[in-house]
């Protein structure tokens, strides 16, 4: 179960992954994954996690609450 705060790139695309998403693709400036007709960009990669407020965005992109993130 991934707490919510900050997170590696791999084990994000990992978790959305589980929820269904395939991916990544390449694409313009940033990856993205995808699930039926939802897209969402995947940062790229940093020498840093990805911070909380980025996830929290990412999240609300895809309709995921905080409880259901964290019950994966």
């Amino acid at each position: 179960m991934p707490k919510f705060g900050p997170i590696k790139r791999k084990d994000l695309i990992r978790y959305l992954r589980q929820l269904g998403f395939i991916g990544p693709y390449s694409g313009g400036k940033h990856q993205f994954m995808v699930k039926e007709k939802l897209k969402v960009r995947i940062p790229n990669p940093h020498k840093s996690d990805i911070g909380e407020n980025l996830l929290k965005q990412i999240l609300k992109e895809i309709g995921i609450d905080r409880t259901k993130w964290e019950d994966l």
